[in-house]
């Protein structure tokens, strides 16, 4: 955004960025476990599941960087550059403060996104409902919260155990946009 001299190439970044935003996720599940399960020799767990998270959000996260970034006025960067400052002392400066309450909210709806999912994670992190510990469940099928309460729901019908999934999942969802409030107020401040 603030670097790019070739208009076309940004506006095809543009175009390709949107493109992958509107991709349903199961698409992204589907090429995940073709690409980092097949391709890659990766087991099916929580390191190609999270490769293939971070392909699916990353499109969300740029398109929102890049729209806080032109939020900021012109007259800032020209007011910084006029009074001798590089352009990279600039953006850091100038332009990356006033643009990180969209940053945040951007990263931020990525990650209620992620912790909502669970088409992607079907193919690439598996259908385990064992809860492995980290090094384990990076290489092995383990349980993710989204298909752990599918499976609950729709396959043994245990209703009060996918009721208590969802809570945690819907409290988890909420702390983590209080603390988006919390550090883009922080952040904002200095």
């Amino acid at each position: 955004t603030e670097y790019a001299e070739n208009r076309r190439l940004v506006s095809l970044i543009e175009f390709a960025a949107e493109t992958l935003t509107g991709i349903p996720s199961i698409i992204f599940g589907l090429v995940g476990m073709l690409f980092f399960v097949q391709k890659m020799n990766l087991q099916a767990g929580v390191l190609a599941g999270g490769l293939t998270l971070v392909v699916m959000i990353l499109p969300t996260i740029l398109r929102t960087t890049q729209e806080s970034l032109k939020t900021v006025p012109q007259s800032y960067r020209e007011g910084a550059l006029g009074l001798g400052a590089g352009k990279w002392r600039m953006v850091r400066t100038v332009v990356l403060p006033n643009a990180i309450d969209g940053i945040v909210t951007g990263c931020i709806l990525a990650v209620g996104r992620i912790v909502g999912e669970s088409a992607a994670l079907l193919y690439t992190a598996g259908f385990g409902l064992v809860l492995n510990d980290f090094f384990t469940a990076l290489h092995s099928s383990s349980a993710t919260l989204t298909v752990a309460l599918y499976v609950y729901a729709n396959e043994r019908g245990e209703t009060a155990v996918a009721f208590s999934i969802a809570t945690i999942l819907m409290l988890l969802t909420l702390l983590i946009n209080l603390s988006a409030v919390f550090l883009g107020r922080k952040l904002k401040k200095n």
